[in-house]
């Protein structure tokens, strides 16, 4: 089970995996709500790597992405559920809107982001290149989302019409 960690101490973590030759992975997102597209993501995101490092956005950053009532399921126990699957090594928590500080100071050997992405839509792309890391397209085709799931409880909710 990986661990939730703030960055510094996620920084320290990186360090010390690279000197025993470790490839640093970093995914992201919300991960509000659970489901088996996140798990087939962090899965792939794995796949590239040997040390899975995940960015869960915070409470604030995806209030302010996905608007009011949202995120469901506060950061903690986003960050808890996330940590306790088996590709993933480390959890840090962010508030930022993209993963740019992270990146900067972790400087990950590959950026994994999931299939709604292309290597060239990736806004950190550039940064991840100019210093020598790739970007990564990892998971199944997005055919699964916590939007979706959320609107269809919404939906059904409503009762039959």
């Amino acid at each position: 089970m990986g661990q939730v960690v703030d960055l510094e101490c996620a920084a320290r973590a990186v360090t010390a995996a690279r000197q025993r030759g470790a490839v640093v992975v970093l995914a992201n997102g919300a991960f509000d709500l659970l489901h088996v597209g996140h798990v087939r993501y962090l899965h792939a995101a794995k796949q590239h790597g040997s040390l899975l490092v995940v960015a869960v956005n915070s409470d604030v950053s995806v209030r302010g992405a996905k608007g009011p009532g949202r995120p469901i399921v506060p950061e903690g126990e986003r960050a808890e559920i996330v940590a306790a699957l088996a590709a993933v090594d480390l959890v840090v928590l962010f508030s930022e809107p993209t993963v740019r500080e992270l990146i900067e100071r972790l400087r990950p050997d590959v950026q994994a982001k999931g299939t709604d992405y292309t290597v060239d839509s990736v806004p950190e792309g550039p940064l991840v290149r100019a210093y020598g890391g790739r970007v990564v397209i990892a998971g199944d085709a997005k055919d699964h989302s916590t939007t979706a799931v959320v609107a269809r409880l919404a939906d059904e909710a409503k009762g039959p019409r």
